[in-house]
């Protein structure tokens, strides 16, 4: 569940094949993904998978299908997790806690009434995320040999300063897009989504991992990075979500192109600022932009893949044996299939 900075409107993109990451390491929104995981991999009337014990496994399920395809494809991953959010996220949490209640009150209605599809539209939006969860997800993580990074602060800024600091980094992965305003080069949306997703008429549609580049959003909208996160101020972060009342991401863009400096930008704005209800300080949340809360000395290491180890993860949540032997065996033969190509250049 997130209700971050919505710019998708105007931020140009560009579809790509995930063979064009191939060799290239990618730095993954960690809670961003886990919650896109357990609000989507589900059963049709909303339930998350689960094992025997009635643990919620879908988070499990999401973290090693998907990620056995991405490492198959010659991608290298880090997680960065979010250590301690910022006190102006706040508000942010109260409002996503509301959703969560009156996304339950409506689910139990719709159970009421055996109405499967409410059911499952309303149960996607009060998943949870809690310290066990992301324990187990930091424990398969690495033994698939996949790096972690404990943010301090927000996990979106710490991946989106390692993108733009570490020149072996090549994108952020997540659905947001408030890693362009952290400063990341390149952000990359649908990166861990199915590739294909079913719609209301019974057919299928391909989903493609997305390409989002800062120096083309700049270009293309004629903006600094400064404006862009005066643009984003005003449509509503996770630090004002609310933005100012009838500013959308369009009439801000409008607004920063016209005024140009965030002085200029919010002075005159501030009486429409003042007026509302959810009033804001401007300065507070463009400092959290430019100066986060990261760890500068950050180091990545990718742990040794541990089969032993991701099969015991497993099978205590009561994943299929033949299931998980068939994706490690396909990364066993993609493991063959380079020494021999190895060698064979050696020769």
């Amino acid at each position: 569940m997130f209700m971050g900075l919505q710019i998708g409107d105007i931020v140009p993109r560009k579809a790509i094949e995930l063979g064009e990451l191939k060799g290239k390491i990618i730095a993954v929104d960690a809670f961003n993904i886990l919650y896109q995981f357990l609000s989507t991999i589900r059963q049709p009337d909303g339930t998350p998978l689960m094992d025997k014990k009635g643990r919620v496994t879908s988070h499990l399920s999401g973290l090693f299908y998907r990620n056995i395809n991405l490492l198959l494809g010659g991608i290298r991953l880090v997680y960065v997790f979010d250590g301690k959010p910022p006190k102006l996220k706040g508000k942010t949490h109260e409002k996503r806690e509301e959703i969560k209640k009156v996304a339950k009150e409506k689910y139990e209605k719709a159970k009421q009434k055996e109405d499967i599809e409410s059911m499952g539209k309303y149960a996607r939006q009060f998943a949870r995320l809690d310290e066990e969860k992301i324990q187990e997800s930091k424990d398969l993580l690495r033994a698939m040999g996949i790096a972690i990074v404990q943010a301090p602060g927000e996990g979106e800024a710490q991946a989106a300063w390692l993108c733009k600091n570490n020149e072996e980094i090549y994108a952020v992965a997540s659905q947001d897009y408030d890693a362009l305003l952290f400063g990341t080069q390149r952000l990359i949306q649908n990166l861990t989504l199915a590739r294909k997703r079913k719609i209301s008429s019974g057919s299928y549609v391909y989903i493609s991992p997305e390409l989002i580049e800062l120096h083309r959003v700049l270009n293309s909208l004629q903006i600094t990075q400064d404006q862009l996160i005066s643009l984003g101020i005003l449509a509503g972060t996770d630090y004002n979500p609310a933005g100012i009342r009838g500013i959308g991401q369009k009439k801000a863009l409008k607004i920063v192109q016209q005024f140009k400096q965030p002085t200029l930008i919010f002075g005159a704005m501030q009486e429409q600022i003042q007026s509302q209800e959810q009033g804001f300080d401007w300065q507070k949340i463009f400092e959290l932009f430019h100066k986060p809360d990261i760890d500068k000395n950050a180091k990545m290491q990718f742990p040794k893949f541990d089969e032993e180890k991701i099969k015991k993860l497993l099978l205590e949540h009561d994943f299929s044996e033949q299931r998980i032997d068939n994706q490690l065996d396909k990364i066993q033969d993609a493991r063959e299939k380079a020494k021999q190509k190895t060698l064979f250049e050696l020769i």
